[in-house]
């Protein structure tokens, strides 16, 4: 652009003199005073309208609907008065309802016999005498007879005694009772009680032999262990040791049956088990 050029060119012209003038943000630039001040007045415009339309359109439209209004007077004084003489008036009490019959109760005649005039009242005997009874028999007739001596006593009365429930014996030895026998403190502890005061036998633990040797023995009414026996076994010393230890067992809380301390068969297992 040279010098001529210069002074007569636009601040439009020297930004976008290398520029592409066809991409659009030149024209824009040009016009942009022009659509700024045509937006300006048609917003002007608008809100203009939007102000005073519905004005004008309430005077249109409301012109012909307007009356004429007259000044009523009231007067107070002659509303209380009225007031009143509404208050004077007697309003009739609504009438009582019908009354209604109660219902029938169901009745039956009875009247007390009374003698007839010449019915006779019969007067009741008096009692015998003590010394008419010591010599005679007691019956519904006065008979005349001889006098007996002695009276046949009455039977003796029958006393029947309750059944007695048969007491169990003591040597009995029960499996299946009301309640079971009990270590002290239930399960639990009794397989605490094993796992503590049982030793792994050195026979054993050399062999590898580990399960369960089943016992039994009876819990006498008194709780003692009695009559340890070795059910199955699994050997290697561990029979033993499962006999010594519930032998060493504790009373326990014996069973009961009929409410009655018995003896009682018991079945336990012991575990050996190498960790």
């Amino acid at each position: 652009m040279d010098a001529k050029q210069l002074a007569t060119a636009t601040l439009d012209d020297i930004i976008f003199e290398s520029r592409n003038k066809e991409y659009g943000a030149y024209e824009l630039r040009k016009t942009y005073k022009k659509t700024l001040l045509r937006a300006l007045m048609f917003g002007s415009l608008t809100f203009a309208a939007g102000v005073a339309g519905p004005y004008y359109a309430s005077k249109v439209f409301n012109a012909g609907d307007k009356k004429d209004l007259t000044a009523v007077d009231i007067d107070l004084t002659k509303l209380e008065q009225q007031k009143e003489e509404e208050k004077k008036i007697d309003i009739p009490p609504p009438p009582p309802p019908p009354e209604e019959k109660p219902p029938e109760v169901a009745q039956v005649k009875f009247l007390p016999p009374e003698p007839k005039p010449d019915e006779e009242v019969k007067q009741e005997e008096p009692p015998p005498k003590q010394e008419e009874t010591e010599k005679a028999q007691i019956s519904n007739v006065t008979k005349e007879g001889a006098d007996v001596d002695e009276i046949a006593p009455p039977p003796p009365a029958v006393i029947e005694k309750p059944a007695e429930i048969e007491k169990p014996r003591e040597e009995e030895v029960f499996t299946i009772v009301e309640q079971n026998p009990e270590f002290p403190g239930g399960n639990g502890e009794m397989y605490k009680f094993l796992g503590k005061n049982i030793k792994y036998p050195s026979a054993a633990q050399r062999a590898n032999v580990s399960g369960r040797v089943f016992l039994t023995f009876v819990v006498n009414t008194d709780g003692s262990i009695v009559d340890v026996n070795v059910v199955k076994g699994i050997g290697f010393g561990c029979d033993e040791e499962a006999l010594r230890v519930v032998k060493t067992m504790p009373k326990w809380n014996p069973g009961k049956q009929s409410g009655r301390n018995v003896r009682v068969k018991y079945t336990i297992p012991v575990t050996f088990q190498l960790e």
